[in-house]
């Protein structure tokens, strides 16, 4: 099956590769007068059933540049449908005021998804959470008065109704619905609201049916969902979100089809948070279970996550978003994710019909063993699915007079009900792991020179009070900072007498991050995270007779993008006292505050070259906190993605040629030892060949001269398979509907294929035996065989692709060696060959 599947792709790569960027396919799907409707088993184009394979991008989170071959590598990922939200506070950011440019195209984006013949989910919400500032709801809207955001409150439906006829009209305006000829086959509103239902009691039924019926008269012609719920109002269609709807969600509507409009990839990340991932093999089993159930359609949330460009993302929230989907923040497939996935989604479509018409049956065939059957005896068409939901159980079944092994917690799919072609636990496409290279090209000229931020004096600040101020009422979401400052007189009987005491200030906050000065002297930092709700800045200080000056640069990582309260959220400080003084304990909450939203660099643009030019530059130092840094640098060559490494710095933004490239914060270490994220994308599409403007605002303490311009690539790439793995998989091919058996596959192999235009030029690992690690960091455990290693590079060295057979005999394994699992594990590295590259 390996080589068949492995050749099917092949032909549907090079299809694909034929397609010339920019150039549209023949759109084929919908017509002028294209009915969308939906009956108890899918939704329906014009009265026929069909599958969904739908994975989310967000055109917001990857520049247009990028999209056109996103979309292309998720069509040869197996889907047919693309989803993304529709962002308020991107399209309104004032009232009134719309912005559909750049990144925020959403057109540009729904033609590019028909220009690939493909579908299209839109989520207007508008709410959306999606680890996106505030919610995507606009900040504006908390100024307006009594409003309750998604309440049965009448200022929000207003601006909420406002802002959803306004899209759908633009729509309607670019004939993006199904029955206009365009791609939009399914819209949402609201969104997981079942969250804060409970916060809302009966007025939130009452709101949600007002959204609905609002949704539905806006006459779109396709259906409307809810998300995350098992009922929903009138005709529109409660969906689920989350791992494993197929065995969590009850769809209590039995008239409805069953839709998953989240299928989580992995888990997005927070700074602080450790590596989340999960398995190919999971996310196969999950969708699986929910299609043996009768699921039709499946959303991956994220399929490509992005990039949280500048200010977007939520609280903590990482600037790369979901880089553990099947296609990473780069858009380069994540394998074996990406290949498992798409020989599912094609066996599945292969047998399409017997699954969407034909007779369902139910078995159970053991503790925790299923059969769900699709049957259509008229056509002698029959499909199954065996399920062995046991945690660590792999067990062998009898279905139908025969005997099928089933891994734990896997499902196998029958072609014929009787042939098994696909099993979610057996993956024979290769891994792939990222390397990172620095170029020369961008190590020339490592020249930095520096712009240090002033800090402020409570006298010559503007907006004064007796407390300080709440933070986000300051920036208006147009910043993430706002510096505090305070002063107070002190005697010489007020300082302590003893040099081994210094006063401490000890700060409640309820922002996320702060910086200290005292008398213009670096204090310390401090920090919440996304599970504390306040944090307390508490560090010793030299002060002195006279006056001193506290200043506090206090920071937001982005507001918080749910909750029933979230029009109440508040930043900044709660509580400030100077301890260790001889005098007590002095409360400087109400000593009178001078408050300054937004930095000197940010008011006058310093990331650009325009506003650069404002500013007196000196050659860089090295651990200066709110310091501006910037540098020059040429594009590396090639098309590999780059990034920026971060790793010598601390906390702040990042900025190219004017463009946000986000926030990071490579201070906050995980338990793990090491930051949530030290690589920043810079999208090609940002650069130009030469004399590219790199800014850095660093808020701590960094050395610029460590800061790294790399390309991405993903040349090496691995097998990892065990011998043991039954060999039950035939080789098949579709044949007018059917799957149709060409012969028995009985023996396993694992496949290696380089990137284009590169051969295999290393092996940097191979053991057959009980290897551990995954692709990158395999390490030779128990059972290891020395031979391993010379087998690899005699059949692969110099080769585009090798096949290795897993068997023991081939690399001198003993069979007789204690719990062996006979597994084979080889890493790989591509390179362009020195022919090549001449």
């Amino acid at each position: 099956m390996a080589a068949r599947v492995a050749a099917a792709v092949a032909a549907a790569l090079l299809a694909a590769a034929l397609l010339l960027p920019g150039a549209a396919a023949e759109w084929t799907l919908t017509k002028k007068g294209t009915v969308v409707s939906y009956d108890e088993r899918s939704l329906m184009i014009d009265g026929k059933r069909d599958l969904f394979f739908s994975g989310a991008i967000h055109y917001p989170r990857s520049p247009p540049e990028m999209w056109d071959k996103l979309v292309k590598t998720a069509k040869m990922g197996g889907l047919n449908t693309i989803e993304t939200y529709v962002f308020w506070n991107g399209h309104e950011p004032e009232p009134g005021k719309y912005y559909f440019e750049g990144r925020f195209d959403l057109i540009r984006f729904l033609n590019v998804i028909k220009d690939n013949d493909m579908y299209a989910i839109v989520r207007i919400g508008p709410f959306i959470q999606a680890e996106w500032n505030h919610g995507g709801l606009p900040y504006w809207l908390r100024e307006i008065g009594h409003i309750i955001f998604r309440a049965n409150n009448e200022p929000f439906k207003r601006e909420m109704e406002k802002f959803v006829r306004f899209i759908v009209q633009k729509l309607k305006d670019a004939e993006m619905f199904a029955p206009q000829g365009g791609p939009i086959i399914l819209s949402q509103i609201e969104n997981e609201y079942g969250n804060i239902k409970k916060d809302r009691k009966v007025e939130g039924d009452k709101y949600l049916e007002w959204a609905a019926e609002m949704a539905i008269s806006t006459g779109i012609g396709v259906p409307w969902v809810m998300c995350k719920q098992s009922i929903a109002p009138g005709e529109v269609i409660p969906t689920c979100n989350g791992r494993h709807c197929g065995d969590t969600w009850t769809l209590l509507d039995k008239n409805k089809p069953r839709l998953w409009t989240e299928n989580w990839t992995a888990q997005f990340r927070t700074f602080g948070d450790q590596l989340a991932q999960r398995s190919a093999e999971d996310i196969a089993y999950a969708v699986l279970r929910f299609f043996a159930k009768g699921g039709t359609l499946v959303n991956y949330y994220m399929y490509h996550g992005g990039t949280n460009f500048g200010r977007t993302g939520a609280s903590y929230v990482l600037t790369g978003y979901y880089d553990e989907a099947p296609m990473d923040e780069y858009g380069m497939c994540k394998e074996p994710k990406f290949g498992h996935l798409r020989d599912l989604h094609n066996v599945i479509k292969s047998y399409h019909k017997a699954f969407l018409w034909g007779k369902q049956s139910f078995e159970i065939l053991g503790h925790g063993y299923e059969a769900h059957n699709y049957e259509l005896p008229e056509d002698k068409l029959c499909l199954s699915f065996l399920s062995n939901n046991n945690t660590g159980e792999d067990g062998t079944v009898v279905f139908r007079g025969e005997k099928f092994y089933v891994p734990s917690r896997s499902v196998s799919i029958l072609a014929d009900c009787k042939t098994v072609v696909y099993n979610t636990k057996r993956v024979f496409v290769q891994h792939s792991e990222r390397s990172f290279h620095t170029t020369d090209e961008t190590s020339k000229n490592n020249v930095w020179e520096m712009y240090s931020e002033a800090i402020p004096k409570f006298r010559k600040t503007k907006v004064r009070t007796k407390q300080p101020l709440e933070q986000y009422n300051q920036t208006k979401d147009t910043s993430d900072y706002l510096w505090y400052t305070t002063s107070f007189r002190l005697e010489s009987d007020d300082l302590p007498f003893r040099r081994d005491i210094r006063p401490v200030i000890q700060i409640k906050s309820t922002a996320h991050a702060m910086i200290g000065f005292a008398n213009d002297a670096f204090v310390g930092t401090g920090r919440g995270s996304k599970r504390e709700k306040s944090f307390v800045f508490e560090k010793p200080m030299d002060l002195r007779v006279g006056i001193n000056h506290i200043a506090m640069l206090s920071s937001s990582m982005g507001m918080k993008d749910s909750g029933g309260e979230l029009v109440e959220v508040k930043g900044g400080i709660q509580d400030c006292v100077v301890q260790g003084l001889n005098t007590g304990t002095l409360d400087l909450q109400g000593n009178g505050w001078g408050h300054k939203a937004r930095l000197e660099g940010e008011d006058k643009e310093i990331y650009t070259e325009k506003g650069m030019a404002q500013f007196q530059w000196k050659p860089a130092e090295n651990d200066l906190p709110i310091t501006w840094y910037k540098r020059y640098f040429d594009e590396p060559e090639g098309d590999d993605p780059i990034v920026v490494d971060m790793s010598s710095m601390s906390k702040g933004m990042i900025y190219v040629n004017g463009e946000g490239i986000g926030r990071y914060w490579t201070s906050f270490i995980t338990l793990a030892g090491h930051p949530s994220q030290s690589v920043y994308h810079i999208p090609r599409a940002f650069l130009k060949p030469k004399g590219n403007l790199l800014i850095i605002f660093e808020e701590e303490l960094g050395k610029p001269g460590g800061i790294l311009i790399q390309t991405v690539r993903r040349d090496d790439i691995c097998v990892f398979i065990s011998e043991h793995n039954p060999a039950q998989i035939k080789t098949w091919e579709s044949d007018g509907g059917q799957i149709k058996l060409i012969a028995e596959d009985t023996s396993t192999r694992g496949t290696l294929n380089c990137p284009p235009q590169r051969t295999i030029q290393e092996v940097v690992f191979a053991s057959f035996g009980n290897p551990e690690g995954a692709c990158g960091n395999f390490t030779a455990g128990t059972c290891h065989t020395p031979d391993a290693k010379a087998v690899v590079e005699k059949e692969c060295l110099g080769k585009e692709s090798c096949v290795l057979p897993v068997v023991n005999t081939v690399y001198g394994a003993d069979i007789n060696c204690p719990a062996t699992t006979a597994t084979l594990a080889v890493q790989v590295r591509c390179k362009v060959s020195g022919a090549q590259a001449a």
